[in-house]
């Protein structure tokens, strides 16, 4: 394998070793912390669930959103680098679309990062927009218009079944649940809640999903990648 091939397991292999156990760590103190609210419910009694599991499924929930956009940073960057820089040479036949991925690049980046720090729904809204709006144009910059190629392996005819497709939605919506927080603790009606259940239900199907066809997309592109 030469270095090319190796920066391409990066993103497999930070996924398996880092994100799928911060998923297990997540569900099990979100399943936890669910348990302790309904014996808590009915009678206002007491539960034997301590009650920091609650903060505990916050504060690595709010570590796996981020590790989840890193790994998509690592899977997409990749595939823009070597498809589009190296091989397209994009910086010489597309200079001014190249510079603009590369700025785009760098401003979602910023713009998650910000979300993390802010605090007042108007600005994590903005925040959340320009991050998941940073993330698709990068995804389909040849749909857009900006160059007449794909640089990303998306699997367009079966985005049903497509590595690329259940990523982007599942790191989308943590996107999404990293900006509704405050929210999810200041709704006394539950409707906030109830909504980051339904997301994060999508999303573990969508890591389901990513373990079995990320492991069909590494074979098929190593067999398009061979002489």
């Amino acid at each position: 394998m030469n270095a090319t091939q190796w920066a391409g397991i990066i993103h497999p292999a930070i996924a398996i070793i880092f994100v799928f156990p911060l998923i297990g760590i997540v569900v099990n103190f979100a399943w936890q912390t669910r348990q302790r609210r309904l014996q808590i419910a009915p009678q206002g009694g007491k539960s034997k669930i301590p009650p920091v599991v609650g903060r505990e499924h916050v504060s690595i929930g709010r570590w796996l959103a981020g590790a989840v956009v890193g790994v998509w940073f690592l899977g997409t960057g990749y595939a823009i680098t070597t498809k589009g820089f190296i091989q397209g040479n994009l910086l010489e036949t597309y200079r001014s679309q190249a510079i603009f991925i590369l700025l785009m690049g760098v401003a979602t980046i910023a713009s998650f990062a910000l979300l993390y720090r802010a605090r007042e729904r108007l600005w994590r809204t903005i925040f959340a927009v320009l991050s998941s709006g940073g993330l698709l144009i990068l995804s389909f910059t040849d749909k857009l218009g900006i160059i007449d190629k794909s640089l990303i392996f998306r699997r367009d005819n079966q985005w049903y079944f497509s590595h690329f497709y259940y990523g982007t939605i599942a790191t989308i919506l943590m996107i999404i649940s990293l900006a509704i927080i405050q929210e999810i603790y200041q709704d006394r009606s539950n409707r906030w809640r109830n909504l980051h259940i339904i997301l994060n239900c999508i999303a573990l199907l969508l890591f389901v999903g990513q373990g079995i066809t990320g492991a069909r997309d590494l074979f098929e592109i190593g067999l398009y990648a061979s002489p």
